[in-house]
């Protein structure tokens, strides 16, 4: 776990640089750091990784890390697309694979009653929400739906996923007021958006990495004459 945790600290400082720029207004900091952080936290899942043998459930966090990379950058990668719908897109295909990954790999436990909070949320964040989505609203509905999965297949699993995908849903949910409530948000909630969101990917990629971990059945111990 130790060796597991290294990996993580090139990932921890460059989202504590991202979010003190964000805080700080220095966009000169704040844009390539922003484009670091996926591609940091896929190499300390493959760092966590080393020594045993790659499976499935690392491939598709990884691949959902790269889906949320071009989501971070879709404004600079593909800049004659609208950014929002882009990102929505892009955001949208990593939660359907940690969808996959928590329900079918990694669940320990049915779903918990405590998770039906979802369900209110995207009923309540739509309905105060709708009346600025314009010809949004049916692409921001169904991510709501596709985030809100990720929560709660997130709650059947390690304590870490269940955080992570807590603070993933947060973090959209700031980010969705502040792109279409602009004028009710504060500007200090900008660094709260990318801090929530490396606390949820952080903690998702910790969480499966241990979740995989602990699936691993232990070793036969040699028999002895």
């Amino acid at each position: 776990m130790r060796r597991l945790w290294i990996g993580f600290v090139p990932y921890i400082a460059v989202s504590l640089a991202h979010v003190a720029a964000l805080a700080a207004d220095a966009t000169a900091v704040a844009a390539p750091t922003k484009l670091a952080l996926m591609p940091l936290l896929a190499v300390a899942v493959v760092w966590g990784s080393r020594g045993s043998a790659w499976t499935t459930a690392q491939t598709l966090l990884v691949v959902a890390l790269g889906l949320s990379w071009l989501g971070d950058g879709a404004g600079a990668f593909f800049p004659w697309l609208p950014t929002v719908p882009a990102m929505l897109l892009f955001f949208g295909l990593a939660h359907l694979c940690y969808i996959w990954l928590f329900w079918r790999m990694l669940a320990v436990r049915r779903v918990p009653p405590w998770a039906a909070v979802f369900a209110v949320w995207w009923i309540v964040l739509l309905a105060v929400l709708w009346p600025h989505l314009g010809g949004l609203t049916v692409a921001v509905a169904l991510y709501g739906l596709v985030l809100g999965g990720t929560a709660v297949a997130a709650s059947r699993c390690h304590p870490l996923v269940v955080w992570g995908g807590v603070f993933f849903l947060t973090s959209d949910s700031v980010l969705a007021f502040r792109l279409f409530l602009p004028d009710a948000m504060p500007d200090w909630t900008s660094p709260l958006v990318m801090l929530t969101y490396c606390l949820g990917q952080g903690l998702i990629a910790a969480g499966v990495l241990a979740g995989v971990r602990a699936r691993r059945p232990l070793p036969t111990p040699a028999v002895t004459a």
